[in-house]
């Protein structure tokens, strides 16, 4: 039982410490590249359309309304510059989901096989759908900035 309970305080201080871990790495991510751009199966996010993701996307909870740290997850000003800065936010957050699941892999190896089938569906609810958000909303938010730094452009020349 003493186990459990380490797992479960492990579980919880991993989450916590994710914001800040993800502040940290807040950098120039490559969108365009390994692992963060669109395999081919994604076909530019409409893969995740069979899976209904527009349905339930909006209903998981978005730390970035309670968390000023978070940028948040609407364009307001429609500019090129806050559609390219939600880019590297979704890499953000796939990282971090991504290393969320990762870490908690070890407390799979519980005596309790009931336990580990708690952390692993603890796991992949707690992570996966958000993984998979980033990676619907990357490629419509790259075309979006896209779009409008063309639009931008193009009032700069009148």
């Amino acid at each position: 039982m003493k186990k459990l309970w380490l797992s479960v305080l492990y579980l919880a201080a991993i989450s916590v410490l994710s914001n800040p871990a993800g502040s940290l790495i807040r950098r120039d991510f490559r969108p365009d590249a390994f692992p963060f751009k669109p395999w081919p199966f994604e076909k530019q996010g409409r893969f995740y359309e069979r899976l209904h993701i527009r349905q339930w996307k909006d209903r998981v909870p978005d730390m970035s309304k309670y968390l000023r740290s978070l940028p948040p997850k609407a364009i307001r000003t429609a500019s090129s510059e806050q559609a390219k800065m939600l880019v590297q936010e979704t890499c953000v957050a796939e990282t971090v989901h991504a290393a969320l699941m990762v870490l908690a892999l070890p407390v799979l190896l519980c005596r309790r096989w009931w336990a580990a089938l708690m952390v692993l569906v603890y796991d992949l609810l707690g992570n996966l759908p958000f993984i998979l958000i980033q990676r619907y909303n990357r490629p419509r938010l790259m075309r979006l900035a896209e779009k409008l730094e063309r639009r931008e452009g193009a009032t700069a020349h009148e």
